[in-house]
């Protein structure tokens, strides 16, 4: 039989108890809830007036600036038009403040000793104290891709990579389980522009326009999409899974200026693990990409997370994807705004099988 003081002990102790199961379950639920909260960084802002939009970008006295020069970047900070100076070359880029303007005045009005106009080969010309510099980038939403001119012919480089062997790994790797993006969610849509001649090569490289990732990258991917819709936007896909022999042509047809955007064949990339993604947010309600500060596979300066320019908005839906997906064991590529790598990534094997030759047998995974 139990004492007046045993009972009042068994009951503080099942009080303990359901005190401190309490205290596990409102600490897992806000956790839960961090993880599930918006990763907007800060407020949105507004975007700038149309009649400026055009205008945004990289600007030089020829086109070989775009990389290695002296170049303008026009941007919009804070509800004004900023002019940048970037000195030095693409991977060691650095930005000076010039000048600085109300975007509610028309681009030929902003400073007597600075011009817009368009030239006579069609292409926007910016002036300042009479020299002329023509735009060196692409709008922002432009849907063209920014191409190459390969070093050697696509056909040649293609049947060299083909006959090619990925670099030998010793192990242990985790078995592939490749799985297809498509088919996880709805919002997650594609344009595997690889598989098109809208690419920065200007001819198809892929032979089906598919996306596979490795199976708890992909998962991470759609918890991470999970985290934008409430903020209207879904994922755009642009690349995912890349065999071997496609990062082999992308290396031997780039020169050498741009091969800090393409990863070496030597050491195999984590685009050939099925860990790294390449992707761009769209409007949910739209289906309209949404513009960031530089294109995708921009070989540019533009390219960089950490680009300063463009316009606020276009860095904040930038910084916002770049949230998203970091929360989720993702790290953003240094010279690329659009290419994400999972945290496990080094636990896959470099893979060459092609798209069409993906089955069960292979790694690639079922959706369920």
């Amino acid at each position: 039989m139990r004492t007046s003081a045993q009972s009042k002990f068994a009951f503080s102790f099942q009080l303990y108890l359901l005190t401190f199961a309490a205290f596990w379950l409102l600490l897992a639920t806000t956790l839960a809830g961090q993880s599930s909260a918006p990763p907007a960084p800060g407020p949105k802002p507004s975007d700038i007036p149309q009649v400026w939009k055009p205008w945004i970008g990289e600007y030089g006295a020829s086109p070989d600036n775009q990389n290695t020069g002296t170049a303008f970047a026009l941007s919009e900070k804070d509800g004004s038009i900023v002019l940048l100076l970037r000195t030095r070359k693409s991977d060691e880029a650095e930005y000076q403040l010039i000048q600085r303007f109300s975007s509610d005045t028309a681009p030929n009005g902003a400073d007597p000793r600075l011009q817009l106009r368009v030239g006579a080969s069609g292409k926007r010309v910016l002036v300042i104290d009479a020299l002329e510099n023509q735009k060196l980038s692409p709008d922002a939403n432009a849907t063209t891709q920014v191409a190459i001119k390969p070093v050697k012919p696509i056909d040649e480089l293609r049947r060299d990579a083909l006959s090619a062997s990925p670099p030998q790994e010793s192990g242990p790797f985790r078995k592939a389980e490749l799985v297809e993006l498509a088919s996880l969610d709805a919002a997650i849509h594609l344009e595997i522009r690889y598989a098109t001649t809208n690419d920065f090569l200007g001819t198809p490289v892929y032979t089906q326009a598919r996306a596979f990732m490795q199976r708890p990258a992909a998962e991470a991917l759609v918890r991470a999409l999970n985290k934008l819709k409430p903020l209207g936007y879904g994922l755009l896909i642009h690349d995912a899974y890349r065999p071997w022999y496609v990062t082999k042509i992308f290396w031997d047809a780039t020169p050498p200026e741009g091969k800090i955007f393409v990863a070496d064949p030597s050491q195999g990339s984590r685009h050939n693990r099925g860990c790294a993604v390449d992707l761009t947010l769209y409007d949910l309600a739209s289906g309209k990409p949404i513009e960031m500060p530089g294109t995708y596979d921009e070989m540019s300066p533009r390219s960089f997370p950490d680009y300063p320019g463009g316009t606020s908005l276009q860095r904040w839906h930038r910084d916002l994807l770049r949230r998203a997906m970091e929360s989720e064991g993702f790290t953003v590529y240094e010279h690329e705004w659009w290419h994400f790598d999972y945290k496990d990534w080094h636990e896959y094997p470099i893979l060459n099988i092609k798209f069409e030759d993906l089955h069960s047998g292979q790694g690639l995974a079922s959706a369920q």
